[in-house]
C-alpha cells in the first residue's frame, strides 16, 4: 500500500459518496486529511463532514472538518487556511466536489447548467487555485480532480454533468505541463464504473445493472495511489479507477 504518511490531504466534496472514502483511504495510508464540503448537519441526503472527520478519528487517523463551499473564493480560502493551520501546509488535493444534472440540454434549465459549471468546474478551479501555492512551497506534491467515464461517451448524447467535467480534464492535463517544475503531478480520476452515491440517487441516476456498478473503495485505493505521484511520476493524465497508474509503462 502507498504510503502517505506525513503528508496533508485535501478533500473537497467529502461528506459522502466518493469523496467520503477517498478521504478515509487517505488517512489509512498515513495522510491528516481536511475534509471539506458545505454539509455540516444531516440534511436530505446522508453525511456530514463532522461524521467523516470523527470516523477517521475513531479509527486511529487525523483530520479536520473544515465548511467548505466550493464556488465561494472566500469560503475556499478560509478552508485552506484552516488545513495549513492545523497540518502546518497542504501536499494533496483531490477535488471531488460536484453536483449531478443528467438531462438533455433542451429541456435543462439555465439554473442548473449553471449550477453544473460552478460547482464542477469553477469549484475545482478554485480549489486548484488556493492550494497550489502550499504544494509548491512543500516541493511538490498531487493534486488529483474527479471526473466521469461520461466524459467519453458522445453516442449517448450531452448533458451539462459531462460537460463540466471534460472542462476538467482539459484544465488539468494543461496544468500538468504548467507544474512539473514544481514537482507537482496533476490527474484526473473516474470511475470505471457507476458509483451508485447517495448524490446520484437523489438525482435520480437510475437503476444500473449489477455488472456495471462499483463501490466508491474502489476509487479510494485509486485515489490513494495518484496521491502517492509528484512531478517526476505520472502527471498530465485521466486515470481510471480499475486500472490506475497504467500508463506508468508508456512513459
Amino acid at each position: 500500500m502507498t504510503s502517505l504518511a506525513g503528508k496533508v490531504a485535501f478533500v473537497a466534496g467529502a461528506s459522502r459518496g466518493i469523496g467520503a472514502a477517498v478521504a478515509g483511504g487517505l488517512a489509512r495510508a498515513g495522510a491528516a486529511v481536511a475534509v471539506a464540503a458545505r454539509t455540516e448537519h444531516e440534511n436530505r441526503l446522508p453525511g456530514t463532514i463532522h461524521a467523516v472527520a470523527e470516523r477517521i478519528t475513531a479509527a486511529g487517523g487525523r483530520a479536520l472538518a473544515v465548511p467548505c463551499d466550493v464556488t465561494d473564493e472566500g469560503s475556499v480560502e478560509s478552508a485552506v487556511a484552516a488545513t495549513v493551520a492545523e497540518f502546518g501546509g497542504i501536499d494533496i488535493l483531490i477535488a471531488n466536489a460536484g453536483v449531478l444534472w443528467l438531462g438533455p440540454i433542451e429541456s435543462t434549465p439555465l439554473k442548473r447548467w449553471q449550477l453544473c459549471l460552478d460547482v464542477n468546474l469553477t469549484g475545482v478551479f478554485l480549489v486548484t487555485k488556493a492550494v497550489v501555492p502550499h504544494l509548491r512551497s512543500r516541493g511538490g506534491g498531487s493534486l488529483v480532480a474527479v471526473t466521469t467515464t461520461g466524459v467519453d461517451m458522445i453516442d449517448r448524447g450531452s448533458n451539462a454533468y459531462w460537460v463540466s467535467k471534460a472542462a476538467v480534464e482539459r484544465l488539468y492535463v494543461g496544468l500538468a505541463a504548467d507544474l512539473r517544475a514544481d514537482n507537482i503531478a496533476v490527474n484526473c480520476l473516474s470511475p470505471a464504473r457507476v458509483v451508485v452515491t447517495e448524490g446520484w440517487q437523489a438525482a435520480g441516476g437510475g437503476d444500473i445493472p449489477p455488472d456495471m456498478v462499483e463501490p466508491p473503495e474502489t476509487m479510494a485505493a485509486a485515489a490513494v495511489l495518484l496521491a502517492g505521484q509528484d512531478g517526476t511520476g505520472i502527471t498530465g493524465t485521466v486515470q481510471r479507477s480499475d486500472n490506475p497508474l497504467a500508463q506508468r509503462q508508456s512513459r
